[in-house]
């Protein structure tokens, strides 16, 4: 059926909209394909939901092709589920919580791992039906503390979420290999440039997990590969090259320095080269000093907050998302003046491990902090620091942490080089789970020898929706949108520029016969809107193929405008067979 533009729910805007902050955001709203509702929730119009549904049958289509099986839980879901697995308190503010008529709990899904558990243990109880995949595409809700960038970060979103279910560790990894694959088809299909990156599991838990990144500068993720190889990783699961140990014996003791107003490194790296102190041998830099950051981290189910000291390397930040992830699901936050006054032995500016340690504060460290290094650090007194304090002599550490920032030209593992840096936008995460979450709903399955067995589950979620934003990310021009053929919400676009009565009649013919031939066609037939608004409306909606009946048309030729790439002219008679060619490819 073709549509006309003169009967489409559509109301293009000239003006980007004042709550737009990035280009998918500006031109879904100025094309109408996406209107805001409240904050972080939108509607989807006509052409936005077109868009997503095609989004959602390459989705389909590829899951189906690996024996996906699609099913559709509730998005209200009790709490009894997520409390099994810690969950309704794990997830934190951002877990939509309500209440029902009766007072009972209740929640707007996040993810629905307990609900697929739950449905195996009811209806599975052999190994011979293993292995099995089941998947969704469903709407989800987070309530996101600012939610932003239009569908790219909102608090309610479609995804696909699929889960396997096998009754060994092998199975586990032939399944996950097999939604790998498909990812990619899927990412393929729809032009995305991406890059698959090793990744933290975060509250999902489980082992290996990876993650789908469209490359975009507007993206909130950072990830790294290496100028030598295939490495791509998540910046928070990045694991730094460790330090290179030093023998601990003959190395000089330590020794405590008065040092005025030496509060930020900067400040003591100065210190340190006017007063001619040496560490191990060198002039001082930032990356001869240890800072020690004081936390306070809150684990799940815990009434208080615990102290908690990190070291890191003096000319490296903390990466807060990189702590976070590390230490997740606590809730982590920088000590505030109240727990320094609180606790006497920590003074601001001068706190050392040796102080933590010895007033039962866990210390964690950044890999480089390895057995043998010497460092200046505080010396939990005000001005005054350690020079030469040394790893493993002079102080220990509980534990190792990822918690620095990482840098361009930071070596990259196993000798591929260093890492470069680079933005991208998340729209797929592939866990392999394990046994967590079917040992919580206790799924016990009868193996092959008649024992009882617990099955392995892998998770895999892609971001519908967003996948629609990061296309106009990636696909657009100062002019508008530009979708690939097989997600664009019509194949073509025909435009009458010319009032003449000829040229309407064969625009309505050309139409009709490209829907004839199983093509989409948006039709626009306004007859008191300017040629003028006609291409920039068809600029901005981003249809691929744009088939125009000008002043050429009196000498039977039409412009066909492949959108953001050339501008063809070609005989009225040939324009049905050129545009299946160029649709079908």
């Amino acid at each position: 059926m073709i549509t006309r533009l003169s009967s489409l729910f559509l109301r293009t805007l000239r003006e980007d909209p004042a709550e737009a902050e990035v280009p998918s955001h500006k031109l879904l709203l100025r094309a109408g394909y996406i209107r805001r509702a409240a904050p972080g929730v939108y509607s989807w119009l006509p052409l936005g939901l077109r868009t997503m549904r095609k989004i959602e049958t390459v989705v389909r289509e590829e899951m189906d092709a690996i024996g996906g099986q699609e099913l559709l839980f509730p998005a209200l879901l009790p709490r009894d589920p997520y409390e099994k697995t810690n969950r309704w308190t794990e997830y934190g503010p951002s877990l939509f919580r309500l209440k029902d008529r009766k007072g009972n709990d209740m929640l707007l899904g996040p993810t629905h791992e307990e609900m697929f558990v739950s449905a195996v243990k009811d209806m599975y109880s052999s190994y011979k039906d293993f292995p099995v995949t089941l998947y969704q595409v469903q709407t989800k809700y987070r309530d996101e503390e600012r939610p932003r960038a239009g569908i790219l970060r909102g608090r309610e979103f479609v995804m696909k979420d699929s889960y396997s279910f096998d009754m060994s560790d092998e199975g586990l990894e032939v399944s996950y290999a097999a939604h790998r694959a498909a990812y990619q088809k899927i990412f393929d299909r729809l032009g995305v440039d991406y890059a698959i990156c090793e990744a933290t599991s975060g509250a999902m838990g489980g082992s290996a997990s990876e993650e789908f990144l469209a490359i975009s500068a507007n993206g909130e993720d950072t990830f790294v590969s290496a100028t030598e190889g295939d490495y791509a990783a998540n910046v928070e699961a990045v694991v730094t090259q460790p330090g290179i140990s030093r023998p601990i014996e003959g190395q000089p003791e330590a020794v405590e320095h008065e040092t005025p107003d030496a509060e930020t490194i900067t400040a003591l790296v100065d210190w340190a080269n006017q007063a001619g102190v040496q560490v191990a041998g060198h002039e001082v830099t930032a990356a001869d000093t240890l800072k020690s950051i004081v936390l306070t981290v809150l684990e799940p189910g815990a009434e208080e907050r615990e102290l908690l000291g990190v070291l890191i390397p003096g000319d490296r930040e903390v990466d807060l998302k990189r702590l976070e992830a590390a230490l997740e699901p606590a809730e982590v936050a920088l000590a505030e003046d109240a727990d320094f006054r609180k606790n006497p032995f920590l003074v601001k500016g001068y706190v050392g491990p040796r102080s933590l340690a010895a007033n039962g504060v866990r210390v964690l460290a950044d890999p480089r902090v390895v057995s043998g290094t010497s460092w200046i650090t505080g010396a939990d007194a005000k001005n005054h620091h350690l020079v030469g304090l040394v790893a493993g002599r002079d102080f220990e550490i509980d534990g190792f942490i990822e918690a620095a920032e990482v840098r361009e030209g930071d070596p990259a593992p196993e000798g591929q080089g260093t890492l470069q840096l680079e933005r991208g936008i998340e729209i797929g995460h592939i866990f392999q789970l394990g046994r967590k979450y079917t040992k919580a709903f206790d799924l016990q399955i009868l193996d092959i020898n008649g024992k009882r067995a617990v099955p392995t589950m892998g998770s895999y979620g892609i971001g519908v929706s967003r996948l629609m934003a990061v296309l106009a990310e990636q696909r657009h021009d100062e002019k508008g949108l530009n979708w690939p053929v097989e997600i664009a919400p019509y194949q073509v676009h025909v435009v009458v520029a010319n009032k003449d009565a000829a040229a309407v009649e064969a625009a309505g013919n050309i139409a009709a016969e490209l829907d004839g031939a199983g093509l989409e066609v948006l039709f626009d037939d306004r007859l008191k809107v300017s040629p003028g608004v006609k291409f920039k409306d068809a600029e901005l909606l981003g249809m691929p193929f744009v088939v125009i009946l000008g002043r050429s048309f009196a000498d039977g030729v039409i412009e066909l405008r492949i959108r953001g790439e050339q501008t063809l002219e070609i005989p009225a008679d040939e324009a049905v067979t050129r545009l299946l060619e160029l649709v079908r490819g």
